[in-house]
């Protein structure tokens, strides 16, 4: 200490932040970037997670992940979320734009829409499980409706499984969309709206010609973090159903490749895979704004 009072300001403040920066580096690069470099040294080799032996397979856990459809095919289902999450980002706006104006009880209603987004997956998982079993609230409300011919097995029918996963992801997550959207729109100045409304514009012109160039930059970032979370789906259709039916995702796929079948390998070179898309959909995404800003 009494050696660091003797240095000058700036290098105190040097010292200083590299202190500050060192331990959060040291984490980020110990239990986020050394994995991801393990993962990639795993997936050229064939392992069953603990054996100190691994044989060097080359490139064939990536040759198998593209010619079989077992493991390839199960990015179908990630359709039916991609689909749910425009629908979700698409209702954010809506209600973040509504709710940005003037509205008796809009605190209220803020509230509900992003009280979901605080509860814990499982405990939604369990709620939405009792929401959709047979002669389940789901039921009960069909049949007070008078529409009881349209009760289905909506977590046992193939055909209809990813609808009703898809269905609670929307419910789940659509509370952090609108508050993105809500402070962005709230950031917009107020006397945007009072000239445009001096010049006659009503509320969809103020929304098409003010609030959506406004937060253009947010509506990229929720863009971007619904494709990566629709391609990443795990933890609901998980708890809820396991995967079976027809709905498992990718990442259950691997999660079983991973510790049901133990390999590690394959499992692996799906994560990588699966970085990559998340990687190439979010450059191709960020060029195409790009562009349209020029």
């Amino acid at each position: 200490m009494f050696v660091f009072s003797r240095l000058n300001y700036k290098t105190q403040k040097k010292i200083l932040i590299t202190a500050f920066l060192a331990v959060p580096l040291l984490l980020l690069a110990v239990f986020s970037y050394l994995p991801l470099v393990w993962m990639f040294i795993y997936s050229f080799h064939d392992w069953n997670g603990y054996s100190k032996n691994m044989a060097y397979v080359g490139l064939k856990n990536y040759i198998d992940l593209f010619t079989r459809p077992e493991y390839f095919s199960v990015f179908k289902v990630s359709l039916y979320y991609f689909g749910a999450s425009l629908v979700q980002i698409a209702l954010a706006l809506y209600f973040a734009s509504v709710l940005s104006f003037k509205l008796k009880g809009k605190e209220f209603f803020k509230g509900v829409l992003f009280f979901p987004y605080l509860l814990n997956g499982v405990a939604i998982a369990f709620i939405f499980l009792y929401f959709f079993r047979p002669d389940g609230t789901l039921d009960t409300l069909l049949r007070i409706l008078g529409l009881g011919d349209r009760i289905q097995l909506w977590l046992g029918n193939p055909q209809i499984i990813n609808f009703s996963l898809a269905g609670t992801s929307v419910w789940r997550y659509m509370g952090f969309n609108f508050i993105l959207f809500l402070g962005s729109i709230q950031s917009v100045s107020g006397d945007l709206y009072e000239a445009a409304e001096l010049d006659g514009a009503n509320r969809w012109h103020q929304f098409w010609y003010i609030i959506f160039p406004s937060i253009r930059r947010i509506i990229e970032l929720n863009l971007i973090l619904s494709i990566s979370g629709s391609i990443s789906a795990f933890e609901i259709p998980y708890i809820m159903t396991g995967g079976s039916n027809g709905s498992k995702t990718f990442v259950i796929q691997t999660v079983d490749t991973a510790f049901k079948f133990q390999k590690f390998g394959m499992a692996s070179a799906m994560g990588i895979v699966l970085l990559s898309i998340v990687i190439a959909v979010t450059l191709i995404q960020r060029r195409i704004f790009s562009e349209k800003e020029v």
